[in-house]
């Protein structure tokens, strides 16, 4: 696994994402993304679990801090995606 901050990432990102290593994306210390190469093989059962453990915290720690439920993500996306078919005029 290689660590990588936003500014390195952006600079190499066609070797990292030809890279078989899974990439951990920081800035400012906190992790921002996350990439993984294609593995031959499933990724094991247990670092899934861990990995969606985390990203739910981190996503629920998010909709808490902007006072935000999912109804209204979800209706956020749904007019989002109403209004991008729109015809241009």
């Amino acid at each position: 696994m290689r660590i990588t901050t936003v500014r390195q990432f952006r600079a190499n990102a066609a070797g990292l994402l030809r890279s078989e290593d899974h990439i951990l994306v920081t800035q400012r210390g906190r992790l921002v993304g996350v990439f993984f190469s294609r593995p031959a093989d499933s990724l094991p059962t247990e670092f899934k679990r861990e990995l969606f453990s985390v990203l739910s915290s981190e996503v629920a720690r998010e909709l808490n801090k902007r006072r935000t439920s999912g109804k209204d993500v979800i209706r956020d996306f749904k007019s989002w995606r109403k209004n991008r078919r729109k015809p241009r005029d």
